[in-house]
């Protein structure tokens, strides 16, 4: 293995302007650096703090002096989190409220066949089983972690390990250490590949799909009725993710919807306090309270 080999298979932009990345300190965004450099980029290397662990201080002056031994321009950012449930996903939307809108992260095949599993057991549909993961640029995403770790060893650079990674409440962990581990064990084969295969197969099935729910009405009940279930659920999906935004619009929330426009149910709730009602064969979204 060797870095020309392994830039061959990572996905950055052309050079140009400054590239922006999130380095949080680990092995795959400290990795996804040392290539984009070896790639003839200008970087601009963003941290952010999130406050969330003792050691988040000590994080953001390792990323600091990598950026600054390496010649890199760096940022910090740090935000606060509101209380809630779901940890993960609040630190996620934090983060990317502060970091740029073309910046590059660090997820790497393992991440995406986690978040294959991860939304096939939320019952996300086709959508989250294709695991696009497309919100921003991921130029490493067809490369393992062991690679990843490999280029750090390479440069002599031990990463920050955080200890939420290896914390079994969070469920992403749960399938990084037990579930993974297990369907390896049981087919003798690693799973990581197969389900990146699987995600890229769904969601080449998927533009057909949404190519032909972008032609039907998502207000019209007859037409949803008629066209396809995947393509009525779907268009459906579409809508109502635009209108009401996108947390917690799986699959059971579609099946919902589509009992409204087969005539079982006249209304259902909608996440983010709405429902979605009929009168007269016609949907609208509207206010739960309205």
């Amino acid at each position: 293995m060797s870095a020309v080999d392994l830039l061959d298979r990572c996905d950055f932009p052309a050079t140009g302007g400054p590239l922006p990345l999130a380095v949080s300190g680990g092995a795959d965004s400290i990795a996804m650096a040392l290539l984009a450099r070896d790639g003839g980029h200008e970087i601009v290397v963003w941290h952010v703090d999130h406050g969330l662990r003792k050691a988040a201080g000590d994080d953001a002056e390792f990323v600091e002096k990598f950026a600054a031994d390496l010649g890199m321009a760096f940022e910090l950012r740090r935000v606060e989190l509101a209380a809630g449930s779901d940890l993960e996903a609040r630190a996620r939307e934090a983060r990317y409220a502060v970091l740029p809108l073309d910046v590059c992260v660090g997820h790497t095949a393992d991440d995406r066949a986690e978040t294959v599993l991860l939304n096939l057991f939320r019952g996300a549909g086709l959508a989250g089983v294709a695991a696009r993961m497309a919100r921003v640029r991921r130029p490493i995403l067809a490369l393992r972690r062991h690679e990843t770790a490999a280029v750090c060893a390479a440069a002599g650079i031990e990463p920050r390990d955080d200890d939420m990674n290896h914390d079994p409440t969070f469920r992403r962990v749960g399938v990084r250490t037990r579930l993974l581990p297990s369907i390896a064990a049981e087919f003798a084969r690693d799973p990581v590949p197969l389900l990146n295969r699987h995600a890229d197969l769904v969601a080449d099935a998927l533009m057909v799909i949404e190519a032909a729910a972008a032609e039907l009405d998502p207000t019209d009940a007859a037409a949803l009725r008629h066209a396809p279930a995947a393509v009525a659920a779907e268009a459906l999906r579409a809508w109502i993710g635009d209108t009401v935004g996108w947390a917690g619009i799986d699959r059971a929330a579609i099946d919902r919807a589509l009992l409204v426009v087969d005539g079982t149910h006249v209304a259902t709730e909608l996440p983010g306090g709405h429902r979605l009602a009929r009168t007269a064969g016609a949907l609208r979204i509207e206010r739960a309270d309205a």
